[in-house]
């Protein structure tokens, strides 16, 4: 999945599965320790009393998670000048560990700029399911991409 993609290779419809990552509790923990301290993200038995009912994944790890497939598969890179942010950001069943996740991303639309003729907007479903085929977090994100012979250099040489 590593070729460089650019605007016009991008289809609405397209579906691209990848990655395969087992959650622990130990890595649950010390992402929770640096960026997220909170008690059901940190103690076993404080989050047995938590709504969840047990250790769960911070959502912001989450995040991470998917972030690092992304790059792993280098399923953006070359064309791509940036995301321009998401929208609709959703946890709707928390990773608890030994959970085993996979993403999943959608290609909902491509729109060519109008105001930069050399670039054009791809709007992604990207999310992660665990092994039981439920959603832990989804959302959509629009990410810009250089349309083909107009990239600069070091994009096409897969450099940005």
């Amino acid at each position: 999945m590593n070729e460089v993609r650019y605007f016009e290779d991008w289809r609405p419809g397209e579906v691209l599965r990848f990655g395969r990552r087992t959650v622990t509790a130990a890595e649950i923990k010390a992402f929770a320790a640096e960026f997220d301290p909170q008690p059901f993200h940190l103690d076993d038995e404080a989050a047995k009393t938590s709504i969840f009912g047990g250790l769960v994944a911070s959502g912001w790890h989450t995040a991470a998670l998917l972030m690092q497939m992304l790059a792993q598969v280098k399923a953006f890179v070359g064309a791509n000048v940036a995301a321009a942010g998401f929208d609709d950001l959703e946890w709707p069943v928390p990773v608890r560990p030994g959970d085993t996740l996979t993403a999943e991303v959608e290609v909902l639309e491509c729109r060519a700029s109008k105001s930069r003729p050399d670039r054009g907007l791809v709007r992604f479903r990207q999310q992660l399911l665990n092994q039981r085929g439920e959603t832990v977090l989804r959302f959509t994100s629009p990410v810009l991409f250089w349309r083909r012979g107009r990239a600069p250099q070091a994009a096409a040489a897969g450099g940005a």
